[in-house]
This record gives structure tokens, C-alpha cells and sequence, in this order.
């Protein structure tokens, strides 16, 4: 049996990842020479280049739809991107440190408890939820897309951030307690800052879901001052009228730059704490 040179091994798995990558990142590359593809050829030629650059799909995709320019879609979503990470993160990080550092009654059957709650199907809770937020007089409103993040819903952001916390050693939270810290001055000043790597994770992956969510936002709001980039990215479409395909695919792209530069700025975080939470614990 012939054995490969360690040489041409590493060769070939260098090989095998270009073409893993090239598969992976083609969809987003056509997706960005579509953007700049003259009306005419975006449906109807294959090729990926296309046969002149045009960029008035950035411009008429600016102007928006349905009377409303693009920007106020971005606005919303960052508003309800933004608030949505900060609520997640605040509540998620409490409900967490309650599981891993504090002593409490039925402690492990509630958190055995929570844990199932990431088999329910999302659209199990849907309709009772919706009528609590029509009822409360919420619905069109960004309330119904914040206020659960606010309440600890998201079981695999307390989860990860609970195997993050109990990996952090209790020695410190004993030598707060003699210097006089109560468990809250304990959890702001000690374990919080120490977590950061999951509090980061949690961050990017509540940010890309949210700023990606098309159901929850198709169901809670109506007004089209009210939408968010993938409701406005909708509005492109209309199948009893044209089309505007371009202008879809350069707001589809441009919608892109906000996760990019959102993931660039906290990769480094981001592996850490998705390495040492599942390690730890």
C-alpha cells in the first residue's frame, strides 16, 4: 500500500477546503455580480459576470418601495436588531447565573425544564402569543419582536452562557462575598465581565437572527413605515405587477454588510466563547 508524502496530504485537504469555500461563498457572489447586472440579463443569462456593470439597482433600491425609502427599513431593523441584543443579553446572562453560581430549590428540574423548551416548535407558542399582544393592543408595534428577549425565552443562550459561567472559578465569588459584594454586585462586577467571550456569542448570533427574521416580523407588523430590511426586500416582488428583481438582489446585498462587519468585529470573541463554553462546564 502506497502512502501519500505528508506533502501532497496536505495538499490535497488545502484542495478539498477551496472548493468546500468556493461552494459555500458562490451563492453570495452571484448574489453581488446580480446587484450590478443590467435588468435584461439578470434572470436570463447564466454566466456570473455580467456583460456590463450597472448600478442602478443600488439607486432605485435606495429609493425604496411602496412610497417608503430603504433607509427607514434599515433603521428599523437596527432598532429592533439593537434592542433585541441588549434585552437578550441582560436577561439571557441573569437567567444564567441563577443556574450556575446560585443554590435554590428544584433548581436542576428547572433548568431541565428550560432545556426541553428547545424541542418546542416555535410556532406552538405563535397564535397564543399573538392573541396576548392583539389583546394588550401591541400588534404593529416593535414591542412583540422585543419584549420576549427582555423575559429569558432564548433556552440556548441561557444554556450556553450557563456552561460558560460554571467554568469560572467560585473562589472568586467567595472573596467578593467577604469584601462585602451581595450576589448582585457579584454577578455586575465579577462574573459579568469574565463572561464576556458568551456574552459576545450570544450578541452576534441574537443580532444575524434577528436582523434575518422574516416570520416573526411578517406577523407582528402591518404598516409599511413599521418594516424591516427582509419585509422590504419583500416589497420588490409583486406578482400581480413587475418586478424589480435588481433592485431586490442590491438591498439583498447590502443588507449583507451589517452581519459581515457585526461578525468581523467580535470573530475573535465569538470562537472563544463557542470553544470554551462547550468544553467547560
Amino acid at each position: 500500500m502506497t502512502v501519500l508524502p505528508r506533502s501532497a496530504r496536505s495538499f490535497g485537504w488545502h484542495v478539498l477546503c477551496l472548493v468546500i469555500v468556493a461552494v459555500v461563498l458562490y451563492p453570495l457572489v452571484w448574489l453581488a455580480f446580480a446587484s450590478v447586472k443590467p435588468p435584461d440579463e439578470i434572470l436570463s443569462r447564466l454566466a456570473l459576470l455580467p456583460t456590463r456593470f450597472v448600478f442602478d439597482g443600488y439607486t432605485k433600491g435606495w429609493e425604496g418601495a411602496a412610497g417608503v425609502g430603504f433607509g427607514r427599513f434599515f433603521l428599523n431593523s437596527f432598532l429592533v436588531a439593537g434592542l433585541s441584543v441588549a434585552a437578550n443579553v441582560l436577561s439571557c446572562s441573569l437567567a444564567a447565573y441563577a443556574f450556575a453560581r446560585l443554590k435554590f430549590r428544584f433548581r436542576g428540574a428547572l433548568f431541565a425544564f428550560m432545556i426541553t423548551t428547545l424541542m418546542l416548535p416555535y410556532h406552538v407558542t405563535l397564535i397564543p402569543q399573538y392573541v396576548i399582544f392583539q389583546q394588550a393592543g401591541l400588534v404593529n408595534t416593535f414591542v412583540p419582536l422585543i419584549l420576549p428577549k427582555l423575559l429569558a425565552t432564548e433556552a440556548f443562550f441561557v444554556f450556553l452562557i450557563v456552561q460558560f459561567m460554571r467554568g469560572i472559578p467560585r473562589e472568586l465569588d467567595e472573596a467578593a462575598i467577604i469584601d462585602g459584594c451581595s450576589v448582585y454586585r457579584t454577578f455586575w462586577h465579577v462574573v459579568l465581565p469574565l463572561s464576556k467571550p458568551a456574552l459576545v456569542t450570544t450578541s452576534i448570533f441574537t443580532f444575524i437572527w434577528t436582523w434575518n427574521d422574516f416570520f416573526t416580523q411578517m406577523v407582528y407588523l402591518n404598516d409599511t413605515e413599521k418594516f424591516t430590511v427582509p419585509l422590504g426586500l419583500r416589497l420588490f416582488v409583486d406578482t400581480s405587477s413587475e418586478s424589480n428583481f435588481g433592485a431586490m438582489f442590491a438591498m439583498s446585498a447590502l443588507a449583507l454588510v451589517p452581519i459581515v462587519l457585526f461578525f468581523l468585529a467580535f470573530q475573535r470573541l465569538l470562537v472563544e466563547g463557542v470553544s470554551t463554553s462547550g468544553l467547560k462546564g
